[in-house]
């Protein structure tokens, strides 16, 4: 290869990089696709998103059914079947007393209805409900930290995918060059310029460097095949991925108090307090006294010779009071003040997890930052030494190895500046799933947000029906 033609493959890989590197084109479709349009994908199309919102759908279901302990049990009973009765009985106590037997079939029906309304049963069914409108809202947030994760997923699978491509390709092109570099040590040692020792350099560099190709190339199979899971398509022909610096907090300490306050994991812990609080309250429920009121109505029918019928209606009150049932209760009790205690270990646990993961993500983003320009610089100092050592090489003052190594460190410059600006477009996205605001509508992704009020709405006064909103 001449010097021309090195100086211009150095000068658009040293500025693109990952912006300007295309995937192959034999290898992907060729349609375009941006950032913007996989996360909006994967919000949509990602499996483990479905089905934590389907979750929460389930867990929406717990609040209907705490609110039936105010509604009425009715139940509606019958029965109809057949007997057969035969009785003998005996006329008089004198020898000549005679014997009376009969028999027949009797048919008996009868059918009612009973209604049962508990009154006060110790605030259970009260606590009961708060319980469940705090697990759905717990499960909510829940919810959106399984956004976070999925649409960081999405964007780490996007970016190592533009990587891999990239580094791909610079290792191809990489052989290109050390084919070129072999086959020029070749001619020189025909006419006498180096020894046979330059040429065997030559050709182990250029083994080396089709092995890092081979690496490359499945490196970047497993990464489209990651993209495919996680996005939910296959791949076509990605484009730049940019920071998201504009929607950070613009201090280290602004970042810590909002997490801290409003991140989905600490909400997520402080609703299951409030879950375990008021479990302590059912349980302490089951202390108190019970009243109920029960309305009976019974009609009873009998086919026999006499057509025996009857009808009865009552109206009972029942009133309960426990004074002992084997203490199951009081350690139900305990159990439950032990879990709360639990919960609020946890919430401050999460709330701790929550500060450390963005110190680090702030951290992990300004080294990401430092080492685009450090990269940068390694590419530009690679380029300008190695032009320098094929020049000496051609004046005897270098050696084949002296070029080969300088053309590796090139190499290696470039695919460190390739890394770097992957991780900087993902240490963004890192630092806002840190902070909590890694959201569609932060993003502003063009995409239908879920909405988890509309089922919860829908299901939550629902006295009957067996069919979920969506019909199933």
């Amino acid at each position: 290869m001449s010097r021309g033609g090195m100086s211009g493959w150095a000068v658009g890989l040293a500025v693109g990089a990952i912006a300007c590197l295309a995937l192959p084109a034999a290898t992907l479709p060729a349609r375009g696709e941006s950032l913007e349009s996989a996360l909006m994908q994967a919000y949509q199309n990602n499996p483990t998103l479905n089905s934590q919102r389907a979750s929460v759908r389930a867990t929406d279901e717990g609040v209907p059914q705490a609110l039936s302990g105010y509604r009425p049990r009715i139940t509606a009973t019958g029965t109809l079947g057949e007997q057969y009765w035969d009785t003998t009985s005996k006329t008089g106590a004198t020898p000549t007393a005679t014997y009376l037997k009969q028999s027949g079939t009797v048919t008996p029906n009868s059918y009612g209805l009973t209604a049962t309304q508990t009154i006060f049963n110790g605030f259970q069914t009260a606590n009961r409900t708060r319980q469940a409108e705090a697990q759905v809202l717990a499960a909510r947030a829940t919810l959106r930290v399984t956004e976070q994760t999925v649409l960081l997923n999405a964007v780490t699978a996007y970016m190592n995918l533009l990587r891999d491509s990239a580094i791909f390709d610079l290792q191809k092109r990489n052989v290109e060059v050390l084919q070129e570099q072999l086959r020029q040590t070749r001619d020189r040692f025909n006419v006498g310029e180096v020894t046979r020792t330059d040429v065997a350099q030559s050709e182990s560099r250029l083994a080396a460097g089709r092995s890092q190709v081979l690496t490359a190339e499945s490196n970047f199979k497993a990464s489209g095949a990651t993209y495919r899971q996680v996005i939910g398509n296959n791949p076509g022909k990605l484009t730049p991925g940019t920071p998201v610096d504009r929607f950070s907090p613009p201090s280290l300490s602004v970042a810590v108090d909002f997490a801290s306050a409003t991140h989905p994991a600490v909400t997520t812990a402080q609703y299951n307090v409030d879950v375990a609080l008021l479990q302590v309250k059912v349980a302490e429920g089951s202390l108190y006294p019970t009243l109920s009121v029960q309305g009976n109505v019974q009609q009873s029918n009998e086919s026999t010779l006499t057509g025996l019928k009857s009808f009865n209606t009552s109206v009972l009150g029942t009133l309960s009071v426990p004074i002992y049932q084997g203490g199951a209760e009081y350690s139900l009790i305990r159990q439950a003040k032990e879990t709360l205690g639990q919960k609020r270990l946890d919430f401050d646990t999460a709330r701790d997890q929550v500060r450390q993961t963005v110190v680090q993500s702030w951290g992990q983003l300004d080294a990401a930052k430092a080492n685009i320009d450090a990269t940068t610089a390694q590419v530009q100092a690679a380029e300008i030494a190695l032009n320098g050592v094929r020049e000496e090489a051609r004046v005897g003052q270098r050696t084949t190895l002296d070029v080969l190594n300088a053309q590796q460190e090139l190499v290696n410059a470039r695919v460190a500046l390739v890394t770097a600006q992957r991780d900087r477009v993902v240490a963004s996205y890192a630092l806002l799933s840190a902070v909590g605001r890694l959201a569609p509508e932060v993003l502003g992704l063009n995409v239908p947000i879920y909405d988890a009020q509309q089922h919860y709405q829908q299901v939550r006064d629902s006295w009957t029906g067996v069919r979920t909103p969506s019909g199933r």
